[in-house]
């Protein structure tokens, strides 16, 4: 059974931000933060608060006690095999979690740790600093971490974090194809991908920041073509696609080493590396399709290999598409970008 992994914010901002800040993180779907609840008591949220505190929901102690209604934990910070045991030994008290904090994973026996900690039913929380520390965090611990306690200022970093956790996930509404045009040659972006695409998986891609559409990959194949399912031949260079923190990126600007949004049908997101992007020129199509009264476009190879994905989850080719058809896409209200990140109150139109 997939264990129920929580990232945890430990906010890096002033109190006069704080605010702003979980209102943010809160949209995207945290529910536990790591901080002093009396920062929190005049603010509206429902988030939990972790910390050293009796009025927290998770209260942090200096020795083993039991509090009516409350959480209790204690912090270690390890540096030898002499603070696991230390570390079992209180959890044998009845700790209800731990939180761990190390300066290299790579020397730390952590799968007895987990095995003995979880018998006790005893949760346990990491610390990070970093977005790639929460990615390093979660893939060394993944056979049994429950949490990572993710210290930053950076609602971005927060979202990047769920792109690397699993829970990052994006709503996909049905958009009708307005029209379909031939535009002549043009330069179009394969992006080869470090991971095996499922069925439903692809890009986020359009012409506009705020209106994407869901370009699948190539594990279907054709009649003329392998199935290729690490690539998803994405549109023309001056598409943007989504970027694992948040912002946006050209295609062109993809290289070895790039991350990228994988999303599926169901809007769930995942990260992927790019491996190679390759650019070369080929005949494109315009389309152009509609979400209430937003309006966006993508132009794509003129190829029956690229595929949009249907409401229903079937797969569509772009030289099969047709005028009244639905596909899905992923849009919003339209809002400046400044080097690919949201600027809320920049006024921008894209046509």
């Amino acid at each position: 059974m997939t264990k129920n992994r929580e990232l945890i914010i430990a906010p890096k901002v002033s109190r006069g931000q704080l605010g702003k800040f979980l209102a943010e993180i809160e949209k995207d779907g945290i529910k536990i933060v790591n901080t002093d609840p009396s920062n929190v008591k005049r603010i509206k949220t429902k988030m939990t608060t972790i910390y050293s505190s009796l009025n927290a929901n998770y209260v942090i102690v200096d020795k083993a006690t039991k509090l009516k209604g409350k959480k209790v934990g204690m912090k270690f910070k390890v540096l030898s095999n002499a603070d696991i045991e230390k570390i079992l030994q209180f959890a044998r008290t009845g700790l209800d979690f731990v939180i761990v904090e190390v300066k290299d994973w790579k020397i730390i026996p952590l799968e007895n740790i987990i095995a003995k900690l979880h018998k006790l039913h005893t949760k346990i929380y990491a610390v990070a600093n970093t977005p790639e520390e929460v990615r390093k965090m979660f893939s060394i611990l993944e056979i049994g971490v429950d949490g990572v306690i993710f210290s930053t200022s950076s609602a971005n970093e927060v979202k990047e974090a769920l792109v690397y956790l699993g829970t990052k996930s994006f709503e996909l509404r049905s958009a009708k194809i307005l029209e379909i045009k031939e535009v002549g040659n043009g330069e179009r972006v394969c992006v080869d991908t470090a991971s095996m695409l499922a069925r439903g998986e692809g890009m986020l891609v359009g012409s506009k920041s705020n209106f994407l559409f869901l370009v699948h990959n190539e594990s279907v194949g054709s009649s003329f073509t392998s199935p290729r399912p690490f690539r998803v031949n994405a549109g023309a260079v001056h598409c943007y696609t989504m970027s694992p923190d948040g912002t946006t990126r050209y295609l062109s600007e993809l290289e070895t080493g790039s991350e990228v949004l994988v999303v599926d049908s169901h809007g769930k997101a995942r990260r992927a590396t790019v491996g190679r992007s390759k650019i070369e020129s080929r005949p494109m199509l315009m389309i152009k399709a509609q979400v209430g009264d937003e309006i966006g476009g993508i132009i794509a190879q003129n190829a029956e290999t690229i595929r949009f994905v249907r409401p229903n989850g079937h797969l569509v080719s772009v030289t099969h598409l047709k005028k009244g058809h639905t596909v899905l896409v992923h849009a919003k209200a339209a809002t400046g970008r400044h080097f690919g990140m949201e600027v809320d109150d920049e006024y921008i139109m894209e046509k």
